[in-house]
């Protein structure tokens, strides 16, 4: 496996991946993500309005984007408790597991951020998560199982993949999808249920311009929280797939990462405290083994194989 590039111009070709190439992708395609979710909701908000009274598109617009980030406050400050609380996760004493402690630290020490609050969760099935607005509120938590299965390397590249979450700002990322989410679908509720009511009657009169938006209407209004849901997955793994990056520039070992990897996903043992809420912050999905389709389309997570063999090039 090649070695990871810490200095000078990246590698090039076939015989490595760059892990600060890695980094800078991956932060374009979430940043090109986030931007079509907010016109996704920006276009339903203007169609939404015009339907309703002409000319009151360009009015619904700032109106959707603001409820937006009013919900964004909200949980911006108080959803990292939410979190803990429904994982069932318990703040640890460093002299219950001296050795996280010390891995913590000594990598957050090397990440340029205050070491995060260290949280257990009484699970046999191996995974860790973080969560927290911001660096200076942040909090990692382990499962019981994580402890038990993984060896110190393994364990520094697990932290290192968390600790790169919470220096990215992965969970505010994902907290603005989460919320734009939410607008989507709430507009699309408004909208069909209008339609449904026989409000919107100024747009009905209107030429046959207005029956063409009515029909758009109706179908973005039933597409939007589609799209705007696999939008936000698609925002969840390039995150993963840049906090697998950075972890692996944090410890200069990938080689870590990828073994707790394998062994996290063929661990056999059920979770019994993940919940669909909670998955996508999980460093891999919880709910792996549960075969579906179209995977690839609704996953939270990168397929864990994918991930391995870009930390093997790097």
């Amino acid at each position: 496996m090649s070695s990871v590039e810490i200095g000078g111009a990246p590698p090039r070709g076939s015989a490595g991946l760059s892990v600060y190439d890695a980094m800078s992708a991956n932060r374009w395609r979430t940043t090109l993500l986030l931007t079509l979710f907010m016109a996704l909701v920006a276009g339903l908000a203007y169609v939404f309005g015009e339907i309703y009274s002409a000319g009151a598109g360009l009015v619904a617009v700032p109106i959707a984007l603001a409820i937006g980030s009013v919900m964004a406050f909200a949980t911006y400050f108080g959803g990292d408790r939410v979190v803990l609380s429904v994982s069932h996760a318990r703040e640890l004493p460093e002299a219950e597991a001296p050795e996280l402690h010390h891995i913590v630290e000594e990598l957050a020490i090397g990440s340029g951020i205050p070491k995060p609050r260290v949280y257990v969760v009484e699970d046999p099935s191996p995974n860790a998560f973080a969560t927290g607005r911001d660096p200076q509120h942040s909090s990692i938590a382990v499962t019981s199982g994580l402890l038990q299965r993984l060896d110190r390397t393994e364990l520094e590249g697990v932290i290192a993949h968390e600790l790169s979450h919470v220096r990215n700002r992965d969970t505010r990322v994902l907290l603005i999808a989460a919320v734009l989410l939410g607008s989507a679908s709430l507009i699309s509720d408004l909208l069909i249920r209008g339609q449904l009511f026989g409000l919107g009657q100024r747009s009905r009169n209107r030429s046959g311009s207005g029956v063409i938006l009515i029909l758009i209407g109706l179908v973005l209004a039933i597409m939007a929280p589609i799209l705007a849901q696999l939008i936000r997955l698609g925002v969840s793994r390039q995150r993963e797939y840049l906090a697998d990056a950075s972890g692996a520039l944090l410890t200069r070992y990938p080689e870590g990462l990828a073994n707790a990897l394998r062994k996290i996903t063929t661990d056999p043992r059920p979770s019994v405290s993940a919940n669909r809420a909670t998955a996508p912050l999980c460093i891999v999905d919880p709910f792996h083994a549960v075969p579906r389709r179209l995977a690839s389309l609704f996953d939270t997570h990168p397929p864990t194989a994918d991930r391995i063999r870009r930390l093997e090039a790097m």
